[in-house]
């Protein structure tokens, strides 16, 4: 399953936040999520991720661990070629 989650940072953003974060980014790859990208970004929301995950679950338990750090909204992403599909 593919999804995007927005984030917003709790405070403001420091290099030793960013270290850990990067750290949480590689223990959900072990957990078997995978991060297909992400992107700091200018207005409502300050970063984007792309990420793969077996199932909502997985996706959830790894977001958790970022609590303390970003304020999330994620969203399910399927392909336009997927979509397409389902129409009639």
């Amino acid at each position: 399953m593919l999804f995007i989650t927005l984030g917003r940072f709790r405070k403001k953003p420091t290099k030793e936040m960013f270290v850990q974060m990067q750290k949480l980014f590689e223990e959900s790859v072990k957990s078997g999520g995978k991060i297909l990208s992400y992107y700091w970004t200018l207005g409502r929301y300050d970063g984007i991720v792309i990420s793969e995950a077996r199932d909502e679950k997985t996706l959830m338990k790894d977001l958790l661990k970022f609590a303390d750090f970003v304020s999330t909204e994620t969203l399910v992403a399927v392909s336009a070629e997927d979509a397409g599909k389902l129409l009639e």
